[in-house]
């Protein structure tokens, strides 16, 4: 029988994703609302966001033209299916999106997720490669430490050892490059690190056992987020581009996390000058309005399969929610925010602000690293001996004791402010950390 009360609702019911379920409702931290760069508790205690909330609330909170918005859309047309129907808002906001991915990507894939986008980029290299004439090209290329969301293509590809160890077989056929980590010859460096660009080359030993003509795609980051954010060597992303277009292998970037000015450009790819075939979104899309992901698509990849279908439907894949009319809304919003007050632009002024203070933590108790890039920074701990990543986890939940909101990935904290930050806010983040870290054991 149905309970329809006011009572407290038990915390048993909801099954928490990436969390130490046990550890949080023995202490629950609850979020009540947001605005700008805070959240506030059921108190109505203020906690700086440091993290933009998961790599996504890239303008800041509760930004009233999204809200309105979206609620004027869902007034207006709550839904509409996009399959062999549209709503013109999917076509303005593709049109719109169109005009800040790189030079040749200019047809958008609407997904509702980043781990949507990258199940959709995997599926459309293959079946370009079906329809020039080359199906034999099925292997798929991932690196190590790589993060492309949870769904089984996205953690074949991907390299985080938790992600992928308790799900059995994975996607058949899939290789990995090395990652960049290199604190012997990088550590605490200050943007791109200037050792590791021959580890492209790794691409070539691939291709020489499994030849060339059986692999599709190489999907990297080109800054890695999840695992403790690892932006690329110098050269790094240029080689594997060479290497890519030497052996007619398609390169896709999963640009979720670096997508929409956190890296002080609209992509990543613009920042460091590198054009992929394939690229994905989500995250700031929306500014995490409305669950929303996409897929910008080069005109190469594009045409060969619209033009070389054998039936009336190109490509047989998509999502119910596709498109979703507030989503869009949301997302065209979103684009004016960014744009009016260039907030892009605004990272690259603050980028040399945010390096300092984060740098300031390479003598701070338990660092072993830290790096940055764009508004990103990992400060990576010493590991207690017995007990990994617990350190780093006692670091956040003291941070948001005293008011600060980060994230942790292992024994790595990660950083990404909302890129509207105030330099004393930058201050206050970094305080926060340094404080934490004198006082955990």
């Amino acid at each position: 029988m149905s309970q329809l009360n006011n009572a407290a609702p038990s915390l048993d019911a909801y099954w928490m994703p990436f969390t130490a379920n046990r550890r949080f409702k023995a202490d629950p931290r609850f979020l009540a609302r947001a605005s700008g760069m805070y959240y506030y508790t059921e108190t109505g205690r203020e906690v700086l966001d440091g993290t933009s909330g998961l790599w996504c609330v890239n303008a800041g909170h509760c930004r009233p033209t999204i809200a309105k918005a979206i609620a004027d859309q869902a007034a207006t047309l709550d839904y509409a299916t996009a399959f062999n129907m549209g709503h013109p808002k999917a076509f303005e906001f593709a049109d719109r999106l169109s005009k800040i991915t790189p030079d040749g990507l200019d047809h958008i894939f609407f997904t509702n997720s980043g781990s949507e986008a990258v199940e959709t980029t995997l599926k459309i290299a293959l079946a370009y490669h079906r329809a020039r004439g080359k199906g034999t090209k099925t292997r798929l290329i991932g690196r190590d430490r790589g993060y492309h969301g949870v769904n089984f293509g996205g953690i074949s590809v991907g390299g985080m050892t938790k992600n992928r160890m308790y799900f059995g077989a994975l996607l058949g056929g899939v290789d990995h490059l090395p990652h960049t980590h290199d604190p012997v010859r990088n550590g605490f460096a200050r943007g791109q690190p200037q050792h590791g660009a021959e580890l492209a080359d790794e691409l070539e030993r691939i291709v020489a056992l499994h030849d060339a003509s059986n692999i599709a795609a190489v999907i990297v980051e080109p800054l890695a987020g999840s695992t403790g954010v690892l932006p690329p060597p110098v050269g790094y992303l240029q080689r594997l581009r060479k290497i890519c277009d030497k052996h007619d292998i398609l390169l896709i970037f999963d640009e979720v996390i670096t997508g929409f000015g956190r890296l002080g450009a609209a992509f990543a790819s613009q920042r460091f000058g590198v054009t992929p075939d394939l690229m994905t979104m989500a995250k700031g899309i929306t500014n995490a309005a409305v669950p929303m992901g996409g897929v910008a698509v080069s005109d190469k990849v594009h045409d060969t399969l619209i033009e070389g279908a054998e039936s009336p439907i190109e490509l047989f894949h998509g999502y119910t929610y596709s498109g979703h009319p507030l989503a869009c809304a949301a997302g065209l919003a979103t684009l004016d925010i960014y744009r009016d007050e260039g907030l892009f632009d605004r990272v690259r002024t603050l980028e040399p602000v945010w390096e300092e203070a984060v740098h300031s933590l390479d003598d701070a108790p338990h660092v072993i690293d830290v790096r940055n890039f764009g508004l990103t920074a990992g400060i990576e701990l010493a590991s207690r001996p017995g007990a990994p990543s617990i350190r780093a986890m006692e670091a956040f939940e003291r941070a948001f004791d005293q008011g600060v909101l980060i994230r942790v990935s292992g024994d790595t904290i990660a950083l990404s402010p909302p890129l509207i930050v105030e330099t004393g806010q930058i201050e206050r983040i970094v305080g926060a950390v340094r404080n934490v870290l004198e006082q955990v054991a």
